[in-house]
C-alpha cells in the first residue's frame, strides 16, 4: 500500500469519526455548563406591567421555582409593544440561563406581521414551556351606553369612531381582536393602545373609554361582580363557568376574533439543552401543584404545561394563522 493511499484512508477515517467526535464533545459541554446550574440568581423578565394577571402568575411560578432550584428567582417587569420590549430584552441577553422571559406568544406570532419585529423570532428566542391560556373578556366601562354586544355594533355603526377600545397595546392579541370585529361588522372604533393591563384597568375604572379588552384575572372580576365593568363577550372555547350568561365570540359570529391568550417561558437561543430541559421539568412540576393550579383555574386561566417541543409548534402554527388573517383583513399598526 502506497503512503499516498494510507494518507487517503486515515483521511477518510477522520472524516468519519470528526462529527461524531464534536458532537459528543458538544453534549459533554452542554452538561458541564448546566452541572452548576444555576449557582447564583434567576431574572424573570415579564413583558407586562406589575399587577396584572400574568405578573400575578409569573410572581407564583418564581416563588416556587426559587424553592426547587434553590436560588432566587427576580421578576423585572419590563412593559410595552404588546410584550415584545420584554421578550427583545431576553432576546438580546447573553444565552447562560440566568435571563428568562414570561409574555404571552403575541410577540411571536402577531408582532412579525405588523411591522418590523425588535428580534428575530425564529433564531433569537426559544420557548421553553406552555404556562397558561387566559381568556380575554370584552368589557364595557361605565361610560358605555349600550348593555350588551349587539347593542355596542349598533351604537358603533351609528356613530362611527365615538366607541373607543382599550387594549393591551399595538399588535396585541386585543388589537388584532379589535380590527377583526371592527371589519367584519364594517363598523368604526377608535383604538387607545396601553402598555399593558395595570394602567389601562384603572383608566377602565374611571370611564376614560367605553369598551375595553383584557385578560381574565382576580381583580378583573371583582370588578365585573361590582358593578365597575359590563362584561360583553369572551375569546374563550367555551363560556365561562364564572359568567355562564357571557357569550363567546364564536357564538355571536365573530369566529376568527374568538381567540385566548396563551403565555409561557422564553430564553434566549443558545442556552445550553440540559439547562431547558431542566426549567421545562420544573415548570411542569410547579403548574402541577394543586395551590398553582387553583390559583389559575379561579380567575378563569387554564393551566398548560407540557413539552417545549410541542409549545414551538403550537407557536408556529398560530403564527401562520395569523399571517392569513391579518393579511385577509388588512390590519396594520399605524
Amino acid at each position: 500500500m502506497t503512503n499516498f493511499l494510507r494518507r487517503s484512508m486515515l483521511t477518510c477515517a477522520l472524516a468519519a469519526v470528526l462529527p461524531a467526535t464534536l458532537s459528543l464533545n458538544v453534549q459533554a459541554a452542554d452538561k458541564a455548563d448546566a452541572a452548576g446550574w444555576p449557582s447564583r440568581p434567576i431574572r424573570l423578565v415579564v413583558s407586562y406591567p406589575a399587577g396584572g394577571v400574568s405578573d400575578v402568575v409569573a410572581r407564583a411560578l418564581g416563588e416556587k421555582l426559587s424553592q426547587s432550584l434553590g436560588q432566587s428567582v427576580v421578576i423585572d417587569n419590563k412593559a410595552g409593544a404588546g410584550g415584545a420590549i420584554g421578550l427583545d430584552q431576553v432576546a438580546k441577553s447573553n444565552p447562560d440561563g440566568y435571563t428568562l422571559g414570561f409574555s404571552s406568544i403575541s410577540p411571536l406570532t402577531l408582532s412579525p406581521h405588523l411591522g418590523k419585529p425588535l428580534f428575530d423570532p425564529h433564531k433569537d428566542i426559544v420557548p421553553v414551556v406552555s404556562v397558561m391560556y387566559s381568556p380575554v373578556l370584552l368589557l364595557g366601562t361605565t361610560r358605555l351606553t349600550a348593555k350588551s354586544f349587539p347593542e355596542l355594533m349598533t351604537q358603533a355603526k351609528a356613530h362611527p369612531g365615538d366607541v373607543r377600545w382599550a387594549t393591551a397595546g399595538l399588535a396585541s392579541l386585543g388589537h388584532i381582536m379589535l380590527e377583526q370585529i371592527a371589519d367584519q361588522g364594517k363598523v368604526q372604533i377608535t383604538h387607545v393602545p396601553y402598555k399593558g393591563g395595570g394602567q389601562q384597568l384603572n383608566d377602565g375604572l374611571s370611564a376614560q373609554f367605553e369598551v375595553l379588552s383584557t385578560n381574565a384575572g382576580p381583580a378583573v372580576m371583582q370588578h365585573i361582580k361590582a358593578g365597575k365593568f359590563k362584561a360583553l363577550a369572551v375569546g374563550a372555547p367555551a363560556r365561562l363557568d364564572s359568567l355562564p350568561q357571557v357569550p363567546t365570540l364564536a357564538e355571536l359570529g365573530y369566529k376568527n376574533a374568538n381567540t385566548t391568550s396563551v403565555f409561557g417561558i422564553f430564553a434566549p437561543a443558545g442556552v445550553p439543552a440540559a439547562v431547558l430541559a431542566r426549567l421545562n421539568a420544573e415548570v411542569n412540576k410547579a403548574l402541577a401543584l394543586p395551590e398553582i393550579r387553583q390559583r389559575l383555574e379561579a380567575t378563569d386561566n387554564v393551566p398548560t404545561g407540557g413539552k417545549a417541543a410541542d409549545f414551538a409548534k403550537q407557536i408556529e402554527a398560530e403564527s401562520r394563522s395569523n399571517a392569513q388573517i391579518i393579511k385577509a383583513a388588512g390590519i396594520q399598526t399605524n
